[in-house]
């Protein structure tokens, strides 16, 4: 357990200015299982959820995904029935369905994780980040943010477990398109997710996205600093070649406004060590991404229509 006179990780994290790009979870499907909680440190094991996590793990790592748990913000009445969804951050869609006992998520949700998601909705849905247990600036950040989204948004936020980056909190993660964002502001936050779902994603608060590596990540928020702001998966495609065993050359290619390829060279850099959550009992190094000789190959594309 850390000093619990220490300044909270998120405030050391903005005062070294740790940066947030190139920090999301690569993943290919996610589970999403509504559970009110409370949320142990390991989330799986809470109550209700507990029983099925072998069946639950061994069907997310072969879908190469993870599992959130999520509920909805503020104080309310537990349901019967409670939703569960899978995701499918390559094709930027989500199914929904519902369950009432632990047996009923094994028997929908883990089918549904290697389904094809062809007839699916691309609706999204915003989960932050209030894992306290977890790490206290999950909580102590994240839960201000959901209840100004769920003011805006009621039936799209969610509160979620773990996403990782503790210290770049609040987090919240855009289902189904996989968009991390980190270090937002209760202030702000409405405004930067509003551009968002209209197509001009901003790159100051952007972590990555799911669908691509970290040093594609990094290549692409590099792009729409550039170039942007653009519409969330506006990176339709990455080629990473490693050059040594800290140096890649990153091809993308995209949809306007962002050239219709691009590419750069990603270093991996080793920050000074430091104490990365609340929780961690000694310092340790986190990499960081450094993104040169950014170039476009070809001009962007003229839009259709």
């Amino acid at each position: 357990m850390g000093d619990a006179s220490a300044p909270l990780c998120a405030e050391s994290a903005r005062d070294r200015g740790d940066p947030i790009v190139g920090t999301a979870l690569h993943l290919s499907r996610l589970l999403l299982i509504e559970h009110p909680g409370p949320w142990p440190f390991h989330a799986l094991e809470s109550e209700g959820v507990v029983d099925v996590v072998p069946a639950l793990v061994e069907a997310t790592r072969a879908a190469e995904g993870r599992t959130f748990l999520i509920r909805r913000t503020g104080r309310r009445e537990p349901t019967e029935r409670r939703a569960w969804a899978v995701v499918d951050v390559d094709a930027g869609r989500i199914r929904w369905g519902t369950w009432t006992e632990p047996s009923d998520l094994v028997a929908t949700a883990v089918p549904t994780l290697a389904a094809s998601s062809e007839d699916w909705t691309s609706e999204p849905a915003f989960l932050v980040c209030a894992h306290g247990r977890h790490d206290t600036c999950c909580a102590v950040r994240g839960r201000p943010v959901a209840a100004a989204l769920a003011e805006r948004w009621p039936d799209a936020t969610w509160e979620s477990s773990h996403v990782g980056g503790d210290r770049f909190a609040p987090n919240v993660v855009i289902v189904p398109d996989g968009t991390y964002y980190g270090a937002l502001e209760e202030e702000s936050v409405v405004d930067v997710i509003g551009d968002h779902l209209a197509g001009r994603v901003r790159a100051e608060y952007v972590r990555g996205s799911s669908a691509l590596p970290p040093v594609a990540q990094a290549v692409a928020v590099a792009g729409l600093r550039r170039w942007g702001p653009a519409a969330p998966r506006s990176v339709i495609g990455h080629d990473c070649r490693q050059l040594d065993d800290r140096t890649w050359q990153v091809r993308l290619t995209a949809t306007v406004p962002l050239p219709a390829v691009f590419e750069a060279t990603v270093s991996a850099v080793a920050a000074p060590a430091a104490v990365l959550t609340c929780r961690a009992p000694r310092a340790t190094s986190a990499r960081r991404f450094e993104v040169s000789a950014l170039r476009a190959v070809e001009a962007p594309s003229a839009p259709v229509g």
